[in-house]
């Protein structure tokens, strides 16, 4: 009895003293692989900090390039290690490697497209963190953008989570890439009667859009007529804003001075719908 137990552990006891040379290199693998990581870190890290800059070279890119760098020097080290992982040319390991490996590529696909996305996103410069953008019908600011997702806080303080896969595939308006520079194009329409002349409508319209706090003057506002409708003109008013964030606010004051210059002047604004000329001129009384 002491024979046959004898056997399998100097069996075992053999094994072991031939994988020392084989854990010995995986051990000097492995440490390499984990100081490549650590120097790619500190590299990108520099990069993303402004410590280090390259012509063409985005800091924002820094940290996705740093994780693909990454990810191919773990695949790397994990190439150059199988052979000399104990057991790892035994066919149970092959096939719980393949077994793993059919199960990961199945659950994970959802997943790698979203990286493969965020990535996407980050390199087109679409947005930024803290850029005003409407994604897929939602308004917002951009909070955070991760590998699997982008993250937007709404006009009314919700928090909304889009995967990168179906920003990708959105149509993407960015409120705030030129309205610091060039300025955001804040417009309203509103429809007047045939009975007003034209040019007092676009004056009148200016006026409002110069009484309107928020808004520039440089470049000027401007009047376009949009459509000559069955009972009244159609005229857009646009002018420019380099506040973003204050645009709902911006746009609501000049609603309102549209509507105060037209009371003034007594012209009625015939818009949304138009039935018949009232006996009395629907204009909101003058404040007292």
């Amino acid at each position: 009895l002491g024979a046959l137990a004898a056997d399998p552990l100097l069996g075992l006891g053999r094994s072991m003293v031939e994988a020392i040379p084989d854990l010995i290199v995986l051990a000097l693998i492995v440490t390499l692989t984990w100081q490549a990581l650590r120097l790619v870190t500190r590299f990108f890290d520099a990069v993303r900090v402004g410590r280090l800059s390259f012509h063409g070279f985005d800091p924002d890119w820094a940290r996705p390039t740093a994780r693909i760098v990454r990810a191919a020097v773990v695949l790397l080290g994990l190439v150059m290690a199988y052979p000399y992982i104990p057991g790892s040319s035994s066919e149970a390991f092959k096939a719980i490697s393949i077994f793993a490996g059919v199960m990961l590529s199945l659950g994970a696909t959802s997943m790698i497209a979203n990286i493969v996305a965020g990535n996407s996103l980050i390199y087109r410069r679409a947005f930024r963190i803290g850029d005003r953008v409407e994604i897929a019908g939602v308004l917002g600011d951009v909070e955070e953008l991760t590998a699997q997702a982008t993250y937007l806080r709404t006009l009314k303080n919700e928090r909304v989570t889009l995967p990168n896969a179906l920003v990708l595939g959105s149509q993407v308006t960015n409120y705030t890439t030129l309205a610091r520079s060039d300025g955001l194009i804040l417009h309203a329409e509103v429809g007047i009667g045939y009975e007003t002349p034209w040019r007092e409508v676009e004056a009148m319209l200016l006026e409002a859009a110069a009484r309107t706090e928020g808004l520039m003057a440089s470049p000027t506002p401007f009047v376009l007529q949009k459509r000559l409708g069955d009972f009244a003109p159609v005229y857009e008013i646009n002018a420019y804003t380099r506040d973003e964030r204050a645009a709902q606010a911006t746009l609501t004051r000049l609603l309102a001075a549209v509507q105060d210059v037209f009371a003034e002047r007594g012209v009625q604004i015939m818009t949304p719908n138009y039935v018949s000329d009232p006996a009395q001129a629907k204009i909101p009384p003058r404040p007292a």
